[in-house]
């Protein structure tokens, strides 16, 4: 079954809703976005998350030690990393990698030796979705979330499309650029029907 991330939280109330609907992951945002969060926040929003889901941080072009110390502050289950990152540092991390890659035209391949992929629009965080086309001639080993434009509408057909790993979705589940606890819910009900 396709599993959930819902990312760029920032309340108990959409923790709660995220963790009692279903979500396999949480996603605190440290990088530079309306959606950013503090280590500090972050770990007190962690507390709330069982085990069973994994948390999150996403980051932009992070240096090895910011990356550790959110491991350890938070603490993170796995790391997101957009933009510029040198991928030899990952034998450093103890926690899996997600490496995100921007979708537009004119990319032939992909190539990384992260534990997993995030295929995304070309501005993260827009609400845009990719040319879903684009993605089809490429070849990669690792399982990979989909992300980019998604909501409770359009994720059947992504899912019958790429048979992804996982989904991810911030601005899907929003209204008014704040979380949307209904629109969570319905998210991941869409998802794992």
């Amino acid at each position: 079954m396709t599993k959930v991330k819902i990312c760029g939280l920032s309340t108990q109330e959409a923790i709660a809703a995220a963790v009692n609907n279903g979500a396999d992951y949480i996603g605190f945002v440290f990088a530079k976005s309306k959606r950013q969060v503090s280590l500090k926040q972050a770990q007190k929003l962690a507390k709330a998350i069982p085990e069973k889901v994994k948390k999150v941080g996403v980051f932009v072009s992070p240096t090895l030690e910011e990356l550790e110390i959110a491991i350890e502050t938070v603490p993170l289950d796995l790391v997101q990393i957009h933009g510029d990152y040198d991928e030899n540092l990952q034998t450093s991390l103890p926690v899996p990698l997600i490496r995100a890659v921007q979708i537009e035209k004119g990319k032939k391949n992909v190539t990384s030796k992260a534990d997993y992929l995030l295929f995304d629009a070309p501005i993260a965080g827009s609400g845009q979705t990719f040319d879903w086309q684009l993605l089809d001639k490429l070849s990669f080993k690792q399982p990979y979330f989909i992300a980019g434009g998604l909501t409770a509408d359009n994720v059947k057909k992504c899912i019958e499309y790429f048979e992804p790993y996982a989904l991810d979705v911030s601005s899907g589940v929003e209204t008014d650029g704040q979380k949307d606890v209904v629109k969570i819910k319905k998210f991941i009900e869409s998802v794992k029907k």
